[in-house]
């Protein structure tokens, strides 16, 4: 089994910028693709970012592409999510995920695609 534990979010202004963390433990050999996912109130569960762990090849949603960068550290276990200009409409809470089919080129996009969640971590972005 795979346990994943988000961290780093908060409440920040509109404009603002935060980096949420997620750690990986257990088989974590078994996880090839991390992926970044969010849930507004009311919404469905969206994809936001994914990267593989063989190549780093990375996919973006449009609505977080030139402010989001997802980063890991294999070596750590951990998955990286840096957000900058945020906007109110970011504000959701941001599950981490790992994927455990190998592949290449673009990584999932679809929630039922991945494994493993975490518990989610609160991001609220004022106005």
């Amino acid at each position: 089994q795979v346990q994943l534990v988000e961290s780093g979010g908060g409440l920040v202004q509109a404009g603002g910028s935060l980096r949420l963390s997620c750690v990986a433990s257990g088989r974590t050999f078994m996880i090839y693709t991390m992926g970044w996912f969010r849930q507004a109130p009311g919404k469905e569960r969206e994809f936001v970012v994914a990267i593989r762990r063989s190549g780093g090849s990375t996919y973006y949603a449009d609505s977080v592409k030139g402010r989001f960068t997802i980063s890991r550290d294999n070596a750590k276990n951990t998955a990286y999510l840096q957000m900058n200009s945020l906007k109110p409409e970011d504000t959701a809470v941001y599950y981490c995920a790992a994927h455990q089919v190998p592949g290449i080129g673009a990584p999932p996009t679809h929630p039922q695609e991945y494994a493993y969640w975490g518990q989610g971590t609160q991001v609220t972005v004022s106005s």
